[in-house]
């Protein structure tokens, strides 16, 4: 029997994560939250890029952005952080990070009630919490949230519970950005991740990326357009002039909540084990996420419509942002092929 909080909370704050993979993956605790809560007042605390993220969360109430500065500006952003998460007058804090500063943040902001692991030496500051628990730490990380706010708040969810829709306002913005810049408008879309943040070692080559743009347009009549973070432009803006039938290249042009609605309107998706791939297999695309170091039974992508490519060696998954072989044939013998046979059987192309 999983406890229950009592008197139930009327202002709750959860901190979130931060990174956009796992804002998809704390999703179903987030929404077991509300749940159990339905009559309670929810506001997520978020760093300011993904803040857009939950522009089509309509069951959240409110979304506190913030920037921390490195050195002594970075005081005063923490300070004014706590000060506005206290002039709220949360009675419960639900704090998803493990780190140290999130727990410290609800602790100064004089939240009576806070939820979450025991890591990263902050037991003290918290009242409802507990260590993570074995099938957290071993299953899908989807589970890691749903364990702790099932065992420090008696709220339960599941996993279906991933679900994520796009905001009206950015499908609009988007619909206009792909009317502008489409060659094919009645072709197939396909949208395609090519990097990850991670390092090489998630980073399929970008010949197979070059190839596979080929063969949609060829073969399938579609057109691919490459997502991704600003930094990410130039190795997008790489593989798309290598292909003859190139590709649109929206990374770098799209806040979260934008790319939210452009892989809304796409027909599938193809990429790597990327915030990306999360967000489209939420959405209920046709998603293909291909792997390399990461393990598919902790980050991948959930949901029917989706297909994971992982080449198991005997030296994966090994985690490493870096191949210690140098080979990363974990990645290089996964083939063009197989991302168009999976993205047929998905029925993203025909």
């Amino acid at each position: 029997m999983y406890p229950s909080v009592q008197p139930p909370p009327r202002r709750i704050v959860v901190k979130e994560v931060n990174w956009l993979g796992d804002l998809v993956m704390s999703l179903p605790a987030l929404r077991a939250i509300r749940r159990s809560f339905p009559d309670a007042w929810i506001c997520v605390v978020t760093k300011s890029e993904l803040a857009s993220f939950f522009d089509g969360v309509a069951w959240i109430d409110e979304v506190i952005p913030y920037t921390v500065r490195r050195g002594l500006r970075g005081i005063g952003d923490r300070r004014s952080l706590v000060n506005t998460i206290r002039s709220r007058g949360f009675d419960l804090a639900v704090v998803f990070p493990n780190s140290f500063e999130s727990a410290l943040w609800v602790r100064m902001a004089r939240i009576p009630r806070r939820a979450g692991y025991i890591k990263d030496a902050r037991g003290l500051m918290l009242t409802h919490k507990l260590k993570p628990p074995p099938h957290a730490m071993n299953g899908h990380q989807v589970h890691y949230w749903l364990a702790m706010v099932r065992s420090t708040l008696g709220a339960s969810g599941t996993v279906q519970d991933c679900a994520l829709t796009a905001d009206p306002n950015h499908l609009q913005e988007m619909g206009t950005w792909l009317d502008a810049h489409r060659k094919h408008k009645g072709s197939r879309l396909i949208a395609v991740a090519p990097t990850a943040s991670f390092g090489p070692a998630k980073e399929w080559p970008a010949p197979h990326f070059v190839q596979l743009i080929n063969e949609l347009a060829k073969r399938h009549d579609a057109e691919c357009v490459l997502v991704g973070a600003p930094v990410e432009r130039p190795r997008c803006e790489s593989i798309a002039s290598a292909s003859p039938h190139g590709a649109m290249v929206a990374a770098g042009e799209t806040s979260v909540g934008q790319l939210v609605a452009l892989l809304g309107l796409a027909d599938g998706f193809v990429g790597n084990d990327s915030g990306a791939m999360h967000v489209a297999a939420a959405l209920g695309r046709p998603t293909v996420g291909i792997f390399g170091s990461t393990n598919p039974a902790r980050t991948g992508p959930l949901g029917p419509g989706t297909r994971v490519l992982w080449q198991r060696l005997a030296c994966s998954p090994c985690l490493a942002r870096t191949c210690r072989f140098g080979h990363y044939n974990c990645l290089n013998e996964i083939t063009p092929a197989r991302a168009l046979d999976a993205l047929h059987a998905l029925g993203a192309i025909q």
